[in-house]
C-alpha cells in the first residue's frame, strides 16, 4: 500500500497535474479539511469512477471560520489522512499552508448570492464567502475536469455549482450520497468532539428528519412540519436549533408544499458542537 505523494505549493501541483494531462489524463478532485473519515473515502472513489487522475486538498481554511468558532481545535491529521488514502489508492495529495493559499496582500472574496442565502448564512454570515473564495482557488489551480463534493453539506454543494456556472469554470460538480453511522448519523468530522452522552442525542437527528419528510409526504403544510422539526430536536436533547428547513432540491428558495423536489435541512447544537444533515423529500 503505497503513501500518495503529498506537495505543499501550487506550483508543484501546477507540475503534478500537468504531467497528467500530457498523458491524457481525465482529472478529478476531492477537496477536504482532513480528519477524513469513510464519507471523505467515499468521494475519492466516487471521482476515482469518473476520472483517471485523483488529487484530494487537505486545507483547514481559516476563511470559513468566525473568530468564536472552531479553527485552532478543528483536527489535524494529515499523517492519518495519508493513510487512509493509501487504502484506496488515491494518486495525489495537495496540502497547502495558509499562506500559500492566502499570501501577504490577499485581498479578494467571491461573494456568491443565490442559493447561499438563508439556512447558514442566517447564523454563520461569513461562511460561503470563505467557501467559495477557496473552492475557486482549489479549482482554478487544480483544473480539474470533475470535483466532487458530498451531500451533507447540501446548501455548500448547491453554492459551488452557482458559482461554477456563473464564473464559467469549465469543471463537472458532482454531489455524492451522504454516508452514515450505523444508527443514522452523517458521518462529520465534528462527530469527533461528542461525547457518549451527546452521541447518542446525535443519532436521533436523522430520525427527526425522516419523520419530517413522512409529514410532507402526507401532505402536512410546510411550515407545521418546520416546526415540529424543531421540537422533535429539542425534545430529542439537542440544546437548540439554528434551523429545520424545507427548501426548493435545487435553488434552496422557500417553498409553500410539496409540489417539486425538495431538501430538508437542519442544523443544532448538541454540547458544544454544531451538527447538520438534510434528507431528499
Amino acid at each position: 500500500m503505497k503513501t500518495p505523494e503529498i506537495v505543499h505549493s501550487i506550483a508543484n501541483l501546477h507540475a503534478r497535474v500537468g504531467a497528467w494531462r500530457k498523458n491524457g489524463a481525465r482529472v478529478g478532485m476531492v477537496p477536504t479539511m482532513g480528519a477524513l473519515h469513510e464519507g471523505h473515502l467515499s468521494l475519492v472513489r466516487e471521482t476515482q469512477s469518473r476520472a483517471d487522475k485523483v488529487v484530494a486538498s487537505i486545507f483547514v481554511n481559516p476563511a470559513q471560520f468566525a473568530p468564536h468558532e472552531d479553527f485552532d481545535r478543528y483536527p489535524r491529521t494529515l499523517e492519518t489522512d495519508a493513510e487512509k488514502l493509501a487504502g484506496v489508492g488515491l494518486d495525489l495529495i495537495f496540502a497547502p499552508s495558509v499562506a500559500e493559499m492566502y499570501p501577504a496582500g490577499f485581498a479578494t472574496k467571491i461573494d456568491v448570492g443565490g442559493p447561499s442565502l438563508g439556512l447558514e448564512t442566517d447564523f454563520r454570515p461569513h461562511f460561503f464567502g470563505g467557501v467559495a473564495t477557496v473552492v475557486t482557488k482549489l479549482l482554478t489551480a487544480t483544473l480539474p475536469d470533475v470535483a466532487v463534493f458530498g451531500e451533507k453539506d447540501y446548501q455548500q454543494l448547491m453554492v459551488i455549482k452557482r458559482l461554477t456556472v456563473d464564473l464559467n469554470l469549465p469543471v463537472e460538480i458532482v454531489g455524492a450520497p451522504i454516508i452514515r453511522e450505523a444508527d443514522g448519523l452523517a458521518m462529520s468530522s465534528r462527530n469527533a468532539y461528542l461525547k457518549p452522552d451527546e452521541r447518542a442525542v446525535a443519532g436521533r437527528m436523522n430520525v427527526v428528519l425522516n419523520d419530517a419528510v413522512a409529514r410532507l409526504k402526507h401532505g402536512d403544510a410546510v411550515d407545521q412540519v418546520e416546526a415540529f422539526g424543531k421540537s422533535d430536536l429539542l425534545e430529542a436533547g439537542f440544546n437548540s436549533v439554528d434551523y429545520v428547513a424545507v427548501r426548493d432540491a435545487a435553488t434552496l428558495e422557500r417553498i409553500a408544499r410539496l409540489d417539486r423536489p425538495a431538501r430538508i435541512l437542519a442544523a443544532a447544537k448538541i454540547g458544544g458542537t454544531r451538527l447538520i444533515d438534510n434528507m431528499a423529500a
